[in-house]
């Protein structure tokens, strides 16, 4: 078992405590399988309140539980219980870690941060609740604080996670 982290870098307009909008928030991820080292063509999803059975006949489940078309081996991964961390305005322009994942055969290689996200006005405390980061931007106006708001170049990075 491999806990792997996923940390995000984004530019922040005059907003903080950015996150997904919900617990079911779907996340989309590129996976490769530690056996035989092939990346899934496509992006994979799988979100904190669905669990799967796994084909060992134990009970086991994850968030997602995958078979290398190649290989043919089942692979899996789980979130930690903790639900994701705020991007805040003080991390802003460097890496923080958003999610941490137990991964069993196989690790994750990128991150799609297409969905509808949140976060609030760093002056007003306005809540955005749809933040739609589908084009990895997005911009409005904070109306109670008179100012532009944003969120920009949003990156991810995959590392081990301590």
């Amino acid at each position: 078992m491999v806990k792997l982290q996923l940390s995000i870098k984004a530019d922040l307009e005059n907003v903080t405590d950015l996150a997904p909008s919900t617990d079911d928030f779907e996340f989309f991820f590129k996976v490769k399988c530690n056996s035989c080292h092939e990346v899934h063509p496509k992006d994979v999803s799988m979100n904190r309140l669905e669990e799967r059975e796994m084909s060992s006949g134990k009970k086991n489940t994850a968030h997602f539980v995958w078979r290398c078309s190649n290989c043919k081996r089942e692979s899996s991964a789980k979130f930690e219980a903790i639900p994701p961390h705020l991007y805040t305005a003080e991390s802003n322009g460097n890496f923080a870690p958003l999610v941490t994942l137990d991964c069993r055969g196989l690790e994750f290689t990128n991150f799609d941060p297409k969905g509808i996200w949140k976060c609030k006005g760093t002056e007003s405390g306005t809540v955005f609740t749809d933040v739609d980061l589908s084009e990895r931007e997005w911009t409005d106006y904070d109306e109670k604080a008179a100012q532009p708001v944003g969120v920009m170049k949003i990156e991810s990075e995959w590392s081990r996670a301590p």
